[in-house]
């Protein structure tokens, strides 16, 4: 590190479950976040500003206005742009040191093999289709999850680590496709919350990466918002699924 990056991370530096080793780290990880929406954004800048090398944004959609009340990487001047470019912006005036690396797309068969360059992965997506198949390549590739979603005032986080049996994988929580499923577009959310589970996923991903305290691999937190709430529950490992099981 230079001396203007250890200025920037004092803070960090000063810490002894992260000091010089897990700020180092950082710097060479290499962290993919899948959907810059209400639940990326928040990720993105905070891992941004803690010094990720590498931080790779997957989005393929266009900001909207209805965007803007939780999205918080884009403004009225970003109506239009697409969400990768729009991010790239503002992720490069929060901490010049990141490599901002874009991928205009939707996750699926075709990109998943853009996993192989990353350390870790973040999925912020609001469809339990992509869920599945970040879900399968991640447990198929041995890259370590963070997942979270967030509707109405309720949200949730969990990690997961499949491959080899050391964790179940998401679909061990969620065996099937629902036959019908609330959206933040039908059901609302709360722009905050969709900040607290962000940065809380942030908060997980630098944990793994710098090995300090305890993630949550194999376990769920519930966060309960109109009741400022939390629980965590332990996730068991089902037999019968269809990614990681038997």
């Amino acid at each position: 590190m230079n001396e203007a990056e250890i200025q920037r991370y004092a803070r960090h530096l000063v810490l002894k479950e992260i000091g010089g080793p897990g700020q180092a780290a950082l710097k060479a990880a290499k962290v993919l976040i899948i959907g810059a929406g209400g639940l990326g954004a928040p990720a993105a800048l905070y891992l941004a500003a803690a010094g990720v090398g590498i931080l790779g944004i997957m989005d393929d959609d266009t900001v909207s206005l209805s965007n803007l009340q939780r999205q918080i990487l884009f403004g009225d001047k970003d109506i239009g742009q697409p969400k990768t470019e729009a991010s790239a912006t503002l992720l490069a005036r929060i901490n010049p040191h990141v490599n901002t690396v874009l991928h205009t797309s939707w996750f699926g068969d075709n990109t998943s093999n853009c996993l192989r360059d990353y350390d870790l992965v973040l999925d912020g997506t609001d469809n339990f289709d992509s869920r599945f198949a970040i879900n399968a390549a991640c447990h198929s590739l041995a890259k370590p999850l963070v997942s979270g979603a967030a509707i109405r005032f309720d949200g949730q986080i969990a990690c997961f680590n499949s491959h080899g049996g050391n964790t179940p994988c998401y679909q061990c929580l969620v065996p099937s496709l629902p036959d019908e499923a609330q959206t933040c577009e039908n059901a609302g959310v709360v722009g905050a919350l969709t900040g607290i589970i962000g940065a809380m996923m942030a908060m997980e991903a630098i944990k793994i990466i710098t090995n300090s305290g305890t993630p949550l691999f194999g376990r769920l937190m519930i966060y309960d918002g109109l009741a400022g709430r939390c629980r965590t529950l332990k996730l068991p490992r089902d037999p019968a699924c269809k990614i990681c099981g038997n």
